[in-house]
């Protein structure tokens, strides 16, 4: 482990060295990603010339640098040795963390000391056991020492950054800031040249593309240093997966969450527990936990049914090497099932395997049959119990292991991987925090059972799509050049079941093939809710093992994507005596922290009194095994604990009082706050310091099964957004948080920025899309007469925002009409779900009126769309449908004025109806939906609609506030002259 001031190199844990100025060398000043000279220098001679954690080009001249200052290695070694004795350990904890509390101390704390003395010997002995062992190895002969190295392969990175070529990159930023000139250009013109005879008008278009071009700079920005990457998924087995020897992979606890299985179909969730249960991966390093949050009989007993069949799912899935493992995708697939399979049995045991997956379908359907009505006593379990969760607001905490014990096993006697159901306890008076509670309670009790080192968490209606999906984010965690530092892997997320057109872009390509691959070479992508794989340590709120200074060098310079002190000109002020004392206790803290693999070691007085010295109570809640199972930074559970008692302390940590007074869901494991608490937590991680990778294999890693009827859709849209209000709402809020300890890089924080104002956008854009009636209705338009200045601002920036559309899509790879659903339901969203989620916000954070949400419905029904054309009542249709109606009666009250007026007014009226036709464009998908197959559209939101679209148009015409009140008197006068 890394000294306290003394980096240690993350490729082969030789200190780093110093430069010419005697400080330590940091090969990569953008992300002082910690690297030695010998390293630096392998690095270079193999071609490799930009940074393994950020991609920033390395800079060949530091060499030279290095050699200057070989003469100051003894003074290195001198100071490292002073180091050591400090015994300070480099895994900080961050400032989140529960240092500040009080140490238990008697008489200036002798106790203390005494158990830090006693760790510095053990650190010596364990040092000098270490030397004895190289000693060892040097004597042996090089020829048998070669016998016990890897493979060449396994030496080399499991990952690789593919940077987007300059010919595609180059190009793209060129555009973007000759669109900012343009854009500056093009207001200096609206500002200068208003609109006197339409002065209301012209203000409000002026303001809505004042914000619409902040909000573009917002999303803009963050992707200006996109990435790719690559695996080598075989250079992981040559390193870990020796022939011959255990699996040395690291643990994965799988976390499923589900609620209410009418609304999530159980046959859903079984196909994602069997999909997790088939993984391509050694079966004792995966754990499959179940989270039932609505503590359904249902849930329960189609888990029964689920592990029962897994016992034959699972070894054909291996055997055979099949794609995708979850079976209703699978046995859906029409394509030829045969293609390299050439074992002869493979026909048969198919065919043998769908009927049994048949009959499995039967029984699931059996089961939500039967719990279609619930019996007036309740649900009765087989030994004729009642269910303890008949009452889902008042319950015991429940747990069953299903698989991975002693006898467990599938029909070919082969071990199977752990199956593990988990409902926590519910009692009224208590804040359970929905989702984000749940994995929480999943978080402890898979601590308490398994405590992987790593934690993947799906949705129900999420499958495993690629049985190595595992062993791809593993290429990065387990990687010792770049996963030290890695909070989370982020898969993209992919769906079935979705029309080819995809008329409400429910695949949100834009957003994960373009905005995801920008974030991803700043500081990572943001955590998107699902097929996730986080470091669990970085969930307990710890900073990054290493996280070393800034060097003097390079406070001077500042970057787009880096923080540093010249962005905050000035000294420092002092610390106040408050701040030194916690610093010193950090200082005591982190130097226990380091011998915490040893726990094992101590016997029950000693491990009792470091738990309640360290005072992990207050931060992580009182539970001896849980906390001692947080201090195996490898994972795995204690060989003190007794198994006998692992069930009884598993139920304890999923109490409702276990929270109290802790630290969880403020800054340890899912953040509270929100309904999105997938951005809180991921953005918490990135102010500590971390950073997150996006894997994008050729092979999707999971698949899920998205909400393609509109309704559903707009719900959705409307939690995602009404979270991203509650951030903005919150101390959280990126505008303001996090700017402590700089570590939060600037485009990064700009993208978080735009994740939290995004809903705000609905606001400017419901004027803006009403505006091209306003101006059909009143004969005004919000543009003066264009001069040729003027022609060439508009042309101008018309093609700068076309030009950055193609380019953006040269270098991304996505499709020019997933670019244009994205954009059409960027309207439809804006006007509607946008639009209600500010206000609720507000209505929730100001008044504290909250707004419940039911869950989305999961398509489960074997008709191909049949749920596309379905028409659901939900308030959040009337305003898109009232804009509709409105510019629609605009075009026509538009051409009957030109009518009359002749000639002259057709020119001015081409203008209006274009920008009419472009809000009516852009609702399209919507209107379409709206009609449905059989125009089956809510009879109530047609009345609505259309009585709001009559009031507006009438009452606008009989105000007219747009017609000087002199003229208007003026020609009432003139009428009355000529007696009209």
């Amino acid at each position: 482990m890394m000294e306290s001031g003394a980096p240690v190199c993350h490729t082969c844990g030789e200190h780093v060295g110093l430069n010419a100025n005697g400080e330590a060398f940091v090969a990569c000043h953008d992300c002082n990603f910690p690297t030695c000279k010998t390293c630096f220098e392998y690095e270079l001679k193999e071609g490799r010339k930009v940074c393994l954690r950020c991609g920033a080009p390395l800079d060949e001249n530091l060499l030279d640098d290095v050699e200057k200052a070989s003469g100051d290695r003894s003074t290195m070694a001198k100071h490292l040795n002073n180091s050591q004795e400090a015994g300070i350990h480099a895994r900080h904890i961050s400032s989140v963390s529960t240092v500040d509390s009080e140490m238990t101390e008697d008489n200036g704390n002798p106790i203390w000391k005494n158990r830090v003395e006693s760790w510095k010997e053990k650190k010596n002995k364990k040092k000098k056991s270490s030397t004895t062992k190289v000693e060892r190895e040097a004597q042996v002969p090089p020829e048998q020492q070669m016998e016990d190295k890897p493979a060449a392969d396994a030496s080399q990175p499991f990952s690789t950054i593919i940077p987007i070529p300059k010919s595609r990159l180059s190009p793209y930023r060129t555009v973007i800031v000759m669109r900012l000139i343009i854009l500056g250009l093009f207001f200096h013109y609206r500002v200068t040249n208003p609109v006197q005879s339409a002065f209301p008008l012209w203000l409000t278009s002026v303001i809505c593309e004042i914000w619409f071009a902040f909000s573009w700079v917002l999303d803009q920005f963050p992707k200006w240093f996109p990435i790719n990457r690559e695996t080598y998924i075989d250079r992981l087995s040559a390193r870990y997966e020796r022939e011959g020897e255990p699996s040395e992979l690291a643990a994965v606890d799988f976390f499923v969450s589900t609620v209410d299985p009418l609304k999530e179909p159980p046959l859903i969730t079984a196909n994602t527990v069997l999909s997790i249960l088939a993984l391509d991966y050694p079966v004792d390093k995966v754990s499959c936990y179940v989270s039932d949050d609505g503590a359904a009989m249902l849930t329960f007993e189609s888990l029964v049914e689920t592990a029962d069949f897994a016992r034959k799912w699972v070894p054909f899935c291996k055997k055979f090497s099949i794609e995708p493992r979850a079976p209703e995708f699978y046995f859906s697939q029409k394509i030829d099932y045969l293609k390299d399979k050439v074992q002869p049995s493979f026909v048969k045991e198919r065919r043998a395997m769908k009927r049994d997956y048949e009959e499995f379908k039967i029984r699931i359907n059996a089961l939500v049959a039967k719990a279609q009505k619930t019996p007036e006593e309740g649900w009765t379990m087989q030994d004729g119990t009642p269910w303890p969760g008949n009452n889902t607001r008042d319950h015991p905490g429940m747990i069953q292991v299903f698989l991975g014990y002693s006898g467990a096993r599938d029909i070919e006697g082969n071990e199977l991987p752990r199956l593990v159901y988990v409902s926590r306890e519910k009692r009224p008076g208590y804040q359970h925090h929905k989702k984000a509670g749940a994995e929480n309670a999943l978080v402890r009790v898979s601590a308490v059972l398994t405590n992987a080192p790593f934690i993947l968490n799906l949705d129900c209606d999420h499958y495993v799509n690629n049985s190595q999906a595992a062993r791809e984010a593993m290429c990065f965690l387990m990687d010792p050049q770049v996963g030290p530092d890695v909070c989370y892997v982020q898969f993209p997320q992919r769906f079935d079941g979705i029309d080819r057109s995809d008329r409400y872009a429910n695949r949100n390509t834009v957003f994960f093939d373009v905005n995801m691959k920008g974030l991803d070479g700043i500081q990572g992508p943001v955590y998107v809710g699902t097929g996730c794989v986080f470091n669990r340590q970085a969930l307990y709120g710890y900073g990054p093992p290493s996280m070393p200074s800034l060097p003097k060098s390079s406070s001077s310079s500042c970057s787009w994507c880096g923080c540093c002190s010249c962005c905050c000109p000035g000294k420092k002020a002092p610390k106040a005596p408050s701040e030194l004392y916690r610093d010193a206790k950090r200082e005591e803290l982190d130097a226990a922290i380091f011998n915490l693999r040893e726990i094992d070691n101590y016997d029950e007085y000693e491990r009792s009194m470091l738990i309640s010295q360290m005072s992990f109570e207050k931060t992580f809640g009182l539970s001896t095994v849980f906390i001692e199972s947080t201090l195996m930074e490898n994972g795995g559970v204690a060989e003190s604990a007794n198994p006998s008692t692992l069930i009884k302390e598993a139920i304890h940590v999923i109490s409702c009082g276990y929270e109290e007074k802790t630290e969880w869901g403020k800054e340890i494991g899912w953040i509270y706050g929100s309904v999105t608490e997938d951005i809180l937590t991921g953005f918490k991680m990135h102010c500590r310091g971390w950073r997150s990778i996006y894997c994008m294999p050729l092979r999707p890693a999971f698949k899920g099964s998205a909400p393609i009827n509109l309704s559903d859709r707009l719900h959705q849209v409307l939690r995602w957004a009404l979270g991203s209000v509650e951030i903005f709402l919150s101390r959280h809020c990126p505008l303001w948080y996090g700017f402590g300890g700089g570590r939060l890089k600037w485009l990064q924080r700009l993208a978080y920025v735009n994740t939290i104002v995004y809903p705000f956008t609905s606001l400017p854009l419901v004027a803006y899309c009403s505006l091209p009636a306003i101006c059909l209705l009143t004969g005004k338009f919000i543009i003066p007469t264009l001069s040729n200045l003027a022609s060439v601002l508009f042309l101008g920036l018309f093609l700068s925002i076309i030009v950055t559309a193609v380019l953006e899509l040269r270098w991304s790879g996505v499709s020019i009409e997933d670019l244009w659903r994205n954009e059409q339901f960027w309207v439809i969203g804006g006007v509607s779900a946008h639009l209600f989620a500010v206000f609720q916000g507000f209505l929730k954070m100001l008044a504290g009126i909250d707004t419940n949400f039911t869950v989305t419905a999961k398509a489960a029904d074997d008709a191909e769309f049949g749920e596309l054309y379905l028409v659901k009542w939900t308030t959040l249709l009337i305003p898109p449908t009232t804009l509709l109606i409105v510019n629609m009666v605009g075009v026509v009250a538009g051409f009957s004025d030109a009518l009359n007026k002749g000639y002259e007014a057709w020119g001015p009226l081409f203008g209006k109806v274009f920008f009419s036709f472009w809000v009516i464009l852009h609702l399209y998908p919507f209107l379409k939906g709206l009609m449905g197959r059989q125009n089956r559209t809510p009879t109530i939101v047609v009345l609505w609609s259309v009585l709001l679209a009559s009031v507006f148009s009438l009452v606008w015409v009989r105000i007219n506030p747009f017609v000087n009140t002199a003229n208007s008197t003026t020609v009432g006068q003139s009428c009355i002259s000529i007696d009209c």
